[in-house]
């Protein structure tokens, strides 16, 4: 009798059924590892501005409050951005002239804002609220990092579902007393879980709720 399959079919037929359970699996594996990657998220990269403004130099060592140029940070869901006015207020007699400040004066001129470009951005189906995280002890280096040592603004976590419900189940691990919460330097003391419960308390925090799914999503 003819053979019809060579000896090596039984043992491609195999290794062909094996990959058609375990590509499905791997595929799904690799999605879920991208989407949690920093090419997804956008964490650790630098987005282009109008003009390269500098935190390092602003905020670390000049020293300016967050508050002077995010002024609805504490009463509004977005921070702010500063208008040109405010950035006139010290650039009308330091490096007024400069060539990277130009789009500032044009702005002025003009009477038209800057448009700058957003570094963290969150889906339309996500509600976030600065004033509720700022007022309850979340300090703003917890979620941008030491932008004080940034000398182009870039993305300090990820903002991942994850990522917002880990600190949402244990608050107490990030929250500082209130006079911390614009402070760049503040660390968490050795008994911050301690601390933290005490603050929990103090600012009438009730943690059963905060991962209710109506909390972000509205």
């Amino acid at each position: 009798m003819a053979q019809i399959f060579r000896p090596r079919a039984d043992a491609f037929a195999r290794v062909l059924l094996a990959a058609v359970l375990v590509l499905p699996l791997a595929l799904i594996g690799f999605v879920y590892v991208i989407h949690t990657t920093p090419y997804t998220t956008g964490e650790g990269f630098v987005v282009n501005q109008p003009v390269p403004f500098s935190h390092l130099h602003h905020v670390g060592e000049d020293g300016i409050d967050c508050r002077y140029c995010h002024t609805s940070v504490e009463q509004g869901r977005f921070a702010g951005m500063p208008t040109t006015h405010v950035c006139m207020t010290c650039h009308s007699q330091l490096w007024t002239n400069a060539a990277m400040l130009a789009p500032v004066r044009q702005s002025l001129a003009e009477d038209k804002p800057i448009r700058w470009n957003r570094v963290y951005k969150l889906p339309d189906y996500v509600y976030f609220d600065h004033s509720v995280h700022v007022k309850n002890g979340i300090g703003c280096s917890s979620c941008h990092g030491r932008i004080d040592e940034m000398p182009l603004t870039r993305q300090a976590a990820p903002l991942t579902m994850r990522w917002c419900i880990a600190c949402h189940r244990h608050p107490e691990r990030a929250l500082r007393p209130p006079d911390q919460v614009f402070s760049m330097t503040w660390t968490p003391p050795k008994d911050q879980l301690a601390e933290g419960r005490k603050l929990l308390a103090a600012y009438l925090i009730h943690k059963d709720h905060l991962t209710d799914c109506s909390v972000c999503h509205r």
